[in-house]
């Protein structure tokens, strides 16, 4: 069955993923209440966006689960992905943009699951400080988002790699990691030689995000096919923003994030953006969600000027895609109802439990220098000293 998509440029289907599930703390369950809190939806619709909010999926709170020291918390974090993948295939289907706030990043498996749903062709880019290239031999932490990259490539927890019925999600050539600046050495090996492409932060400060995320753009095909994009905002520098689990000096700035974004988050082919990584329990004040509304703001405007975009997809399901039953009440007329089992209330929303104090984690592993785009070491990567965060 083919299934025609008409993107509808003024609408944004808004998701929250409220987990801490597949990190090392809690508190990232948190995001997505706190950052409707801070009045994101009413600052999207007063751009000029058309929002349904979708509501959050049940909160999955991370626990310590010494039980799969090598895959902490895998069946929790497989739980949210089976609740929250049919949510964007709907929100794919409108031809809305789902706009996901997400505690870990893990939550980019259900994004790419929903589009793929309706699009044969999807690519991610990661914008992350971490390669998240990890799999459960080599994790230090068993920390299920450390290895994210290597889930959707086909490298990862089983459970995971098994989300998508055919995997891999994506494969490695179709895959970008940009403003890297922290890896482990079992990263780093591979990373040599994989044919997954990478940007590092120290390259991109030299010739400037916005030039290097176009060219991202051509190297994923992201003007001819569609992709996802991820940020993880501890990508930003801890100057510029240290409401996350794993803050740092160094990396990009703040500006740089908005510049590089700019570029991704015009391009009509842009399938789902997932915003991760965000602890409000790390902004007492709350200054750091009025961050992230005006950053997700002013890089979405702009598509407010675009024209509509057409595309038709092979839209055969698979044993990694669920069916759909019912459309929330807000979306796009063009949206017919797909054969299936899961219906999705609008405007639905859950409140976070208490969230408790941010654990610890013993395991302090090194980091090392990270390789350039030709291949050699960059002495100007992070290492992880003594008093830093756990790596993922």
């Amino acid at each position: 069955m083919a299934v025609k998509i008409v993107r509808q440029v003024k609408s944004i289907a808004l998701l929250g993923a409220p987990t801490s599930a597949a990190g090392l703390a809690s508190g990232q369950e948190g995001a997505p209440a706190a950052l409707r809190s801070a009045g994101l939806l009413d600052r999207l619709t007063s751009a000029g966006f058309q929002v349904t909010d979708y509501g959050d999926c049940a909160p999955r709170v991370y626990k310590a689960d010494d039980e799969h020291p090598r895959a902490r918390n895998v069946n929790e974090v497989l739980a949210i992905l089976e609740e929250l993948g049919p949510k964007v295939e709907i929100a794919v289907k409108s031809g809305a943009l789902p706009v996901i706030l997400a505690g870990d990043d893990s939550v980019v498996l259900a994004a790419i699951a929903g589009a793929r749903r309706y699009y044969r062709h999807v690519s991610l880019i990661s914008v992350d400080r971490d390669a998240g290239l990890n799999v459960p031999a080599t994790t230090p932490s068993g920390c299920v988002d450390g290895m994210v990259i290597s889930h959707v490539t086909g490298r990862g927890a089983p459970e995971l790699v098994r989300f998508w019925g055919e995997p891999p999600l994506v494969r490695e050539p179709d895959v970008a990691v940009f403003g890297i600046d922290r890896v482990d050495e079992p990263e780093q090996r591979w990373l040599v030689r994989s044919p997954l492409h990478r940007y590092l932060a120290v390259d991109l400060k030299k010739r400037g995000p916005a030039v290097a995320a176009q060219e991202a753009l051509e190297t994923m095909h992201g003007s001819r096919h569609e992709f996802v994009l991820l940020l993880d905002l501890d990508v930003v520098a801890s100057e510029d923003f240290a409401a996350t689990n794993y803050p740092g000096s160094g990396g990009l700035s703040l500006d740089e994030v908005r510049q590089a974004l700019a570029v991704f988050a015009r391009q009509p082919n842009l399938a789902a953006l997932v915003l991760a990584g965000y602890n409000p329990t790390r902004d007492a004040d709350g200054s750091g969600a009025k961050i992230l509304v005006d950053l997700l703001v002013d890089v979405l405007a702009p598509r407010l000027q675009a024209p509509p975009a057409e595309g038709t997809e092979s839209a055969t399901a698979t044993a990694g895609a669920a069916t759909i039953e019912e459309t929330p009440v807000n979306v796009s007329e063009n949206t017919e109802p797909a054969a299936g089992s899961i219906s999705v209330p609008a405007n639905a929303s859950s409140e976070p439990p208490d969230i408790a104090a941010p654990a610890s984690e013993s395991v302090a592993p090194e980091k090392t220098a990270v390789p350039s785009s030709d291949g050699t070491p960059d002495k100007h990567s992070d290492v992880v000293s003594e008093g830093e965060p756990p790596a993922e």
